[in-house]
């Protein structure tokens, strides 16, 4: 029984130089473990990591890491079966803010946080997708304007501990968004402004002029946890793990060198630090993202349940093929990455059947993740005049994918924050085939877009008459051979 390699350094020497809100698997496999390297190299004592939970599902987490402080394994999951495990002892311990919202804000306006990092969900920016603007009207929001309760926002969060540490003459700490959406340092810095200019103008302009926003790309697929990974640590490498961490080998992060108040040498365990992010970012978001939303309506509605299975359907990969298409042109240069080889890889990434991630979980959220990963590309496409044919699909799919949930009897359980309000569109569609588009918080004017709106419409009939395996076969043939990287892949009948 082979061990999990672990870094052997010293962790009472380790102080919490970074806070991250938002402790899941995600943040776990790839933060903490870059971070976890950099204490092993000798070069990180000062930047150990201390995790915040901001809401009641986030006590489970830290309860388990607790019981086994807070070290855990890492599963390296790879395609040929093989598993690697890596213990990681970067995080030093964990506070939840409803249990303890002073111990939380003592924790973030304490000297030696220099970092605060977030993974708090593509939504949790209460960013409109059509407007680009805070929602000051967010019932959450609201009552966090109230000085007379303690905070339960990550806004009021963090505008109250810079508050105490401009008026403890601290420096600001670096506020460091790791989450999947389009300049996300731009949009943490524009949600935080907005919020303290609702409480105190003073403090808004001066966390716009004096903290650092960094934008960052982070990717590695992480799934769910579930008990065969609890089972695989035990088995391979005994360790009794009450919440491991499933992960592909892949792993990136390209982050913007900006930063208030000093930063780690991150560079020295694999991380891009660049000046821009925006043509990395694009690249992710738009091809491994957007790629994911074609995999995840389409898979469930083809019956698929795992995204390996659905990335093996030679359907769904020439109609990724014929996204990659549409997508790569919308795209910056991106700096020493070779598009059709990162192409390729990804298709390889999707179907790697040691990972057993869920097309379910690509599907959560949908009306947070497809406006920043699918609709730039329309966007894009459309100014450009091009036809924007499978992204259109894409959009379609999920329509039919919301319709079909409808359903109690359908199999399809929708798990989406606006849950009520994407279901009431769907009904719509019965009555209205643009129903579905009339949400200009999500579509803007796109219903109104007859480049979009007519292959919409087009593949939405498709996948209603014809079901998903004809209305993709019709699709299919209609285009014919696709490229992908620099080979053709044919499309294959049903």
């Amino acid at each position: 029984m082979a061990a999990p390699t672990r870094f052997g350094y010293d962790r009472s020497k380790v102080t919490p130089g970074i806070v991250h809100i938002g402790v899941g698997n995600f943040h776990r496999s790839h933060q903490a473990m870059y971070i976890d390297r950099l204490i092993g190299s000798g070069n990180g004592d000062e930047w150990g990591i201390w995790g915040i939970g901001l809401l009641p599902g986030d006590v489970a987490m830290r309860d388990a890491l607790r019981s086994q402080d807070f070290t855990y394994t890492v599963l390296e999951r790879h395609a040929d079966g093989s598993c690697r495990g890596h213990t990681v002892r970067s995080i030093l311990g964990m506070d939840i803010g409803p249990e303890c919202p002073e111990r939380v804000l003592a924790r973030l306006a304490h000297p030696t946080t220099r970092i605060v990092s977030l993974t708090v969900t593509e939504g949790g920016y209460n960013i409109s997708d059509s407007t680009g603007k805070f929602d000051p009207d967010n019932p959450a929001v609201r009552a966090d304007l109230d000085p007379a309760r303690p905070p339960t926002t990550v806004f009021r969060y963090l505008a109250e501990a810079l508050r105490r540490r401009r008026d403890a003459g601290i420096a600001p700490f670096t506020v460091v968004s790791c989450d999947n959406l389009p300049g996300n340092g731009y949009a943490a810095k524009h949600s935080l402004s907005a919020f303290a200019s609702l409480i105190d103008p003073e403090l808004a302009n001066w966390i716009a002029a004096e903290v650092a926003f960094p934008n960052s790309m982070v990717d590695r697929i992480t799934p769910a946890t579930t008990q065969e990974d609890r089972a695989m640590a035990k088995e391979l490498f005994g360790v009794d793990d009450a919440w491991p961490v499933p992960a592909e080998p892949f792993t990136q992060w390209v982050l913007q060198d900006e930063f208030s108040c000093g930063r780690p040498p991150l560079e020295t365990v694999g991380v891009w630090m660049t000046d821009d992010v925006g043509p990395y970012e694009h690249m992710k978001l738009r091809l491994l993202n957007g790629a994911h939303q074609a995999l995840a309506y389409l898979g469930i509605l083809l019956g698929h349940n795992l995204v390996h299975e659905a990335a093996s359907d030679p359907r769904l990969v020439d109609f990724i093929g014929r996204y990659f298409e549409e997508a790569i042109p919308t795209l910056k240069p991106v700096a020493g990455i070779d598009i059709d080889a990162y192409t390729i890889a990804l298709l390889e990434r999707f179907a790697n059947p040691s990972i057993k991630d869920t097309l379910a979980r690509l599907a959560l959220d949908a009306s947070d993740r497809i406006p920043k990963f699918v609709l730039p590309v329309v966007a894009d496409r459309l100014a450009a005049g091009q036809p924007c044919d499978i992204s259109a699909a894409i959009v379609a799919a999920w329509a039919r994918y919301s319709e079909a949930a409808i359903d109690p009897g359908g199999g399809i359980t929708m798990n989406d924050r606006r849950r009520e309000q994407i279901m009431g569109l769907a009904a719509r569609m019965s009555t209205d085939p643009l129903g579905f588009l009339r949400e200009e918080s999500i579509f803007g004017d796109l219903a109104n877009r007859p480049g979009f709106t007519t292959p919409y419409l087009r593949f939405l009939g498709l996948l209603r008459t014809a079901q998903v395996a004809g209305a993709l076969q019709t699709l299919l043939t209609t285009a014919g051979q696709v490229r992908v990287g620099s080979g053709l892949l044919t499309q294959t009948p049903d």
